[in-house]
């Protein structure tokens, strides 16, 4: 069933992406470019939930009440003029049954990669990575796909309090499951605390690359993002994982697990936008946004502002050609 009620102001009807079209069947998603879904869970967080409502207020964060449309200022295209894009709903997730929740997630990952569109995932915990990221990988067999993980923690812990599937575990998973090549692994933003010694010995021994916020305050985002690309040279496809908390929390302060000394907006967007339109991408996940210790939308508006700034990159790989920024009138 495809639902569109774009002719709505922006605090009624439907809640997609923008208002962009709600298609709940997955045989209606053909001709499709990018599908957006959610993932609602937040049933492995280790500390302060609420992700699981992230989705709705990505979705919602910014709305003009009309067709969607969102001409890039920087870039001259708008991706909803390009791209065929569809809102597929959230995934039938089980309240308390992460797991459940989980199987969900890689199934409906799975109809949107059958439909031959791009995933765009908005979670929920980091662990829905887990899912979406072994549903693209297996259509990756000779483990082609490279993972660019932007994040203040590296998710690579073999189990959080006995809990293999928290939310600080999806990447260590997907690499020693075979799912993904270590070496095809790289992190951006890694500061604070937690990991420990032992498991960036573990990335090492594996082949995991990592820039941590010192590298991107000493040499700028776009000199870290020049050895990213380099870092995936080769890989056939790249998914991109944000995880929202990669912030300052002056930046992001709705999400589980704040670190201070993070990114700015700017630079997060960016990056992003840089490694679309180098290597465009197999999907991507957008996550931690915890609504209940937001304020003013900033960290769900930071959110749906990343998802948009990969689909005006995918939009002008596209269209071809190079950018045609707005200069002004001599």
């Amino acid at each position: 069933m495809k639902i569109n009620r774009s002719w709505e102001p922006a605090y009624a009807g439907a809640t997609t992406f923008l208002k962009v079209p709600l298609v709940l069947e997955p045989s209606e998603l053909a001709g499709a470019d990018v599908v957006v879904m959610g993932a609602p869970v937040d049933d492995f967080v280790t500390y302060r939930p609420g992700a699981r409502f992230g989705p709705r207020a990505i979705r919602t964060a910014y709305d003009g009440g009309s067709d969607p449309e969102m001409p890039h200022m920087d870039l001259g295209i708008d991706p909803f003029e390009v791209l065929t894009i569809f809102d597929h709903g959230d995934a039938e997730v089980v309240p308390g049954d992460g797991r459940a929740g989980h199987a969900a997630i890689g199934r409906m990952v799975d109809g949107i990669l059958d439909a031959g569109a791009i995933p765009i995932v908005l979670g929920g915990d980091h662990s829905i990575s887990y899912p979406d990221i072994s549903a693209v990988a297996a259509r990756y067999p000779s483990g082609g796909l490279a993972v660019v993980q932007f994040d203040t923690h590296a998710d690579t812990a073999t189990e959080n309090w006995g809990v293999k599937e928290s939310h600080g575990t999806p990447f260590r998973r997907l690499v020693d499951e075979g799912l993904i090549r270590g070496s095809r692994l790289v992190q951006i933003g890694l500061r604070g605390y937690w990991p420990y010694k032992e498991e960036f010995d573990w990335a090492r021994a594996e082949g995991v690359r990592w820039h941590r916020m010192e590298e991107v305050i000493d040499r700028g985002i776009d000199a870290v993002i020049d050895d990213v690309l380099t870092d995936i040279e080769g890989a056939e496809a790249v998914w991109l994982s944000v995880d929202i908390d990669v912030l300052d929390p002056g930046f992001a302060p709705g999400t589980g697990t704040p670190e201070p000394g993070g990114m700015n907006t700017r630079e997060l967007l960016r990056a992003v936008r840089r490694l679309a339109l180098a290597r465009g991408m197999a999907g991507m996940d957008v996550v931690e946004v915890s609504p209940p210790y937001d304020h003013a939308d900033i960290t769900a508006m930071a959110a749906n502002r990343v998802v948009l700034e990969a689909l005006s990159a995918l939009a002008l790989n596209r269209r071809g050609g190079p950018p045609m920024p707005q200069e002004p009138l001599a």
